[in-house]
């Protein structure tokens, strides 16, 4: 085993505990503490729990985490980019501590309290639009899905709702049959629920480059001829796909869209969770087409890392539910508004919109310069902190899934979390904190251009 020896080392920007912003190997990856807890794990969790890099976290901050075993690894996963702030972000730990020492539970809808209030009316704020709004808060982003679709079907008296090619929603009975992907998310998981459809998606890379009006009206007119407006309560889509493989649709195919959806009583709602919150170089990704969607659906980076989530939108569309119709025993916690205000002023105060937008321009570079010395990479694509490349055999174009394992493998070895995603398995994401240092997230990238030169 090579142990690495990390050139660089610098105090955390933002946010988390004082830990060296270093990629460290102390063992191979995992450690021995690491294997010995993954050994308890397989015998007291359900197998269908996977894990995706058995290393066990003690410390995380800044851009890195540490694990049982001393190794420091950067981090360009965010938790699926739910730590935006970064981990234990200072105003959040303070936030949360103070709340923990007043109360921990209530249930809003019994014994209700003003941070609930308060996170509705910063998310009243902060989402696209200057129409009078409502929000009402979830736990989690599977849930706010649900939600948004119980709203949407009591609004429009209409059943029917219209997902994506390679759209990923959640977990959970409803989100599964929206979700597209097979294997993990719904294999032998169905009966799904009745009344989900789905539309093809702008995939430039994949559709030819074709013109995001043009594929905008190739959806519409399958969904007219094999649903029929009158039919369809709402039209859900990510602006960005997560799990489907960072999909940014061709200019002008939201924006047509939700003309449709306005002319034919559809609700639009725009699934936020994983492309909001400063994620992608805007508050949220509806920012970069100019869309106003009529329901927006947030989790991930609400919270600095606590479960919150909340779907927000037009006041006659979310005041349309009868009193109790929505709502759960710990939909908008205590603790997680706590978190969710203290995440949103440090997004605010500490201009991490900005520096989402200029992490997207240094990864843009970098692995833009990879692409051009490598044909493996079909495309880099993303907006702001929120990038992905798609890796193909570059005599066929076709995807390919195993060098993408092998990438994701090896940086893993040399102490970089990677995720990968993308209906085919063939795409990288990169999810950074956005309190990571420049000089630590170009390792991680120097890294991924080593390893893809080793698998050459």
């Amino acid at each position: 085993m090579t142990l690495v020896e990390t050139p660089t080392t610098s105090t955390v920007p933002l946010g988390g505990p004082s830990l060296p912003q270093e990629r460290r190997l102390v063992t191979s990856i995992p450690g021995p503490k690491s294997q010995a807890l993954h050994a308890r794990k397989a015998q007291a969790v359900s197998a269908g729990v996977g894990v995706t890099l058995p290393v066990y976290v003690v410390a995380a901050g800044g851009g890195v985490l540490v694990d049982a075993d001393d190794n420091s690894l950067i981090d360009l996963g965010s938790g699926i980019a739910v730590t935006g702030v970064g981990n234990s972000a200072p105003r959040v730990v303070e936030a949360v501590a103070a709340q923990l020492g007043q109360f921990t539970h209530t249930c809003f809808t019994v014994a209700p309290y003003d941070s609930y209030i308060e996170v509705a009316e910063a998310l009243n704020r902060l989402t696209p639009g200057d129409h009078e709004k409502r929000t009402a808060l979830f736990n989690s982003g599977a849930e706010a899905v649900e939600n948004a679709i119980k709203i949407a079907r009591h609004f429009t008296r209409k059943q029917a709702v219209v997902a994506f090619d390679h759209a990923y929603h959640g977990r959970t009975n409803l989100t599964m049959g929206m979700t597209a992907k097979n294997q993990p998310y719904k294999n032998g998981f169905g009966p799904f629920a009745p009344e989900v459809y789905r539309a093809p998606m702008s995939y430039p890379l994949r559709d030819g480059g074709l013109d995001g009006v043009v594929a905008a009206r190739r959806a519409i007119l399958q969904i007219e001829k094999q649903i029929g407006a009158e039919n369809i309560a709402a039209v859900i889509i990510e602006p960005i796909q997560g799990e489907g493989g960072f999909i940014v649709p061709a200019p002008g195919y939201l924006a047509t869209l939700v003309e449709w959806c306005r002319a034919n009583n559809v609700v639009f709602i725009a699934d936020e969770i994983q492309t909001g919150f400063a994620r992608t170089g805007h508050m949220f990704a509806s920012e970069h087409e100019g869309i106003v969607p009529d329901l927006i659906c947030t989790a991930k980076g609400i919270a600095g890392g606590l479960p919150l989530s909340a779907v927000t939108g037009r006041a006659d569309i979310m005041d349309s539910p009868h009193a109790g119709g929505l709502g759960g025993t710990y939909g908008g916690n205590p603790l997680a508004c706590a978190a969710a205000l203290a995440t949103i002023e440090t997004y605010e105060a500490d201009h991490l919109v900005e520096r989402a937008a200029a992490i997207g321009r240094l990864m843009g570079d970098h692995l833009g310069a990879l692409a051009a010395a490598d044909p493996r990479i079909a495309e880099v694509r993303g907006r702001g902190a929120m990038m992905a490349i798609e890796l193909v055999d570059a005599a066929t174009n076709e995807p390919d899934a195993a060098l993408t394992g092998r990438v994701i493998a090896a940086a893993h070895a040399a102490g970089v979390i990677l995720l990968g995603c993308g209906t085919y398995g063939n795409v990288i994401r990169f999810l950074p904190p956005l309190s990571i240092p420049d000089e630590l997230l170009i390792e991680g990238l120097q890294v991924i251009g080593d390893v893809l030169a080793r698998e050459s």
